[in-house]
């Protein structure tokens, strides 16, 4: 079962990979994890990469498709994978599917966990995290006891940056340009699977499952 999760910054699709990749015995794969684990071993590719990355740019897709395709041929993903975060361009998605050919293999399914603009923003910008042990809470949905305190260890809670409704509304303005287009492009390969991103966590799972059917 090889699949890719699709969906806005904050969709839930990060969560819902690990929930599949447990579900069918596979690996959950993120391009963050695949550059960690190269540079970490000194190999070949992960050198090439950290030279982009400290000098703070962006890794080239033809670096990024080499080491995906490096990590997909590795024993543990000959029963399949999930692919989280990557692909998140139209040339990045034809590089894949390049790769994936070579290999003799392909895609199986893309999953697109679809949550509106207002959702995301709304679920986003509603979250806050204690400056002393990482907790997440969300205003809203997981509030904590007290305002503005931790509940393990009664430090304080704020909202970074990455979660400020100019900078959710911002990734989602590159998303719709960018990322967006991929659900067009499996769409059109006959593999896309829409789910309903404003279920509970659960039951998105379960939806999941009852459509990919094994």
């Amino acid at each position: 079962m090889k699949l890719i999760m699709l969906g806005a910054p904050g969709a839930g699709k990060g969560t819902q990979a690990k929930y599949i990749a447990a579900t069918y015995k596979i690996p959950h794969i993120s391009t963050g994890d695949i550059f960690r684990a190269n540079i970490k071993n000194d190999t070949e590719l992960g050198k090439k990469a950290k030279e982009f990355m400290d000098l703070g740019l962006l890794v080239p897709d033809n670096l990024v498709v080499d080491l995906v395709a490096d990590r997909l041929q590795q024993e543990d993903c000959k029963d399949g994978f999930v692919l989280d975060g990557f692909p998140r361009t139209i040339p990045q998605a034809e590089s894949l599917d390049s790769a994936l050919l070579d290999m003799g293999t392909k895609m199986d399914y893309a999953i697109e966990i679809a949550v509106p603009d207002s959702d995301i923003v709304s679920r986003m910008s509603g979250r806050r995290a204690c400056v002393g042990c990482g907790a997440t809470y969300h205003i809203v949905n997981v509030p904590s006891k007290v305002e503005n305190q931790c509940d393990t260890c009664n430090s304080g809670l704020i909202l970074r940056d990455d979660d400020k409704k100019e900078t959710v509304l911002k990734r989602l303005e590159i998303y719709h340009e960018q990322t967006r287009p991929l659900i067009e492009y499996y769409n059109n390969q006959g593999i896309l699977i829409s789910v309903d991103g404003t279920l509970t966590v659960k039951d998105i799972t379960d939806e999941i499952i009852k459509v990919l059917g094994v």
